[in-house]
C-alpha cells in the first residue's frame, strides 16, 4: 500500500511525540515540576500524543477504536491542560489541581490520558508482540502513579518506556505494512500484524 503524507505524518508522530514528553519529564524530574521550560515541552509533547492517538485509532476498529478516539480527545485535553497550569504556576498563579470550583475538571481530565494508553493496548493487542502491549499497559498504570506523586525517576521511566512501544510501531509502520483492518483492497478481511509484519488474525 502506498504511503501517503497523512500516514507518514501519522507515523512519524508515533517516534516524535513520545520523545518529546521524555524530555519534558527529564527537565521535571531535574529542575522541578513547576519548570516553565519543561512545562513548554509538555504542551508540544502532549500535542504530538493527539496525532498518536489518531495513529492508533486508524489502527483499530469497531466499537473499541471508537471509544479510544472519544476517549483519547478528553485525555489529550486534559494533557494540555496540566502542562499549561504548569505554565500558570510558574508565572505566580493559581494551581488548579488545588483550586475548586471548576477548576476540578482538570483532576478527571488528567487521568483520561493514561486511559487512553491503556485502550491503545486494548486496540494493539491482536495486532502487536505480547510485549508491545504488555509494556504499553503497564506505563499506562504506572503513568498517574509517577505524575499524580511527582516521582521524578518513574515518570522518566515510564516515558522511555512509551518511546520504545510506539518507536516498535512506527518501524513497523515505516517498513511498509498497510493500516490494519484493511488487506490491499482485494476485500479481504485477514488483518496484517502492523509490528510484527508477519503474522495475520481474523478480522
Amino acid at each position: 500500500m502506498t504511503s501517503t503524507p497523512l500516514d507518514r505524518t501519522l507515523t512519524a508522530s508515533l517516534t516524535v511525540a513520545p520523545a518529546v514528553y521524555l524530555i519534558a519529564d527529564l527537565l521535571y524530574a531535574t529542575r522541578g515540576w513547576d519548570d516553565p521550560t519543561a512545562a513548554v515541552v509538555h504542551v508540544l509533547g502532549a500535542v504530538g500524543y493527539t496525532l498518536v492517538l489518531v495513529r492508533l485509532v486508524t489502527l483499530g476498529n469497531g466499537i473499541l477504536a471508537a471509544v479510544l478516539l472519544v476517549i483519547g480527545a478528553f485525555g489529550a485535553a486534559g494533557n494540555v491542560a496540566y502542562g499549561f497550569n504548569t505554565i500558570h504556576v510558574s508565572l505566580g498563579d493559581t494551581d488548579l489541581v488545588d483550586a475548586t470550583g471548576a477548576a476540578v475538571l482538570i483532576k478527571p481530565l488528567g487521568l483520561f490520558f493514561p486511559l487512553t494508553l491503556l485502550l491503545a493496548a486494548a486496540v494493539l493487542r491482536k495486532l502487536a508482540p505480547v510485549w508491545v502491549v504488555a509494556l504499553l499497559a503497564v506505563s499506562a498504570v504506572a503513568w498517574p502513579a509517577a505524575h499524580i506523586a511527582n516521582i521524578g525517576w518513574l515518570a522518566v521511566l515510564v516515558n522511555a518506556a512509551l518511546v520504545v512501544v510506539f518507536g516498535a510501531v512506527a518501524a513497523s509502520r515505516a517498513g511498509g505494512t498497510g493500516d490494519a483492518g484493511r488487506a490491499g483492497g482485494t476485500g479481504d478481511t485477514t488483518r496484517r500484524n502492523p509490528v510484527a509484519g508477519s503474522s495475520t488474525v481474523a478480522g
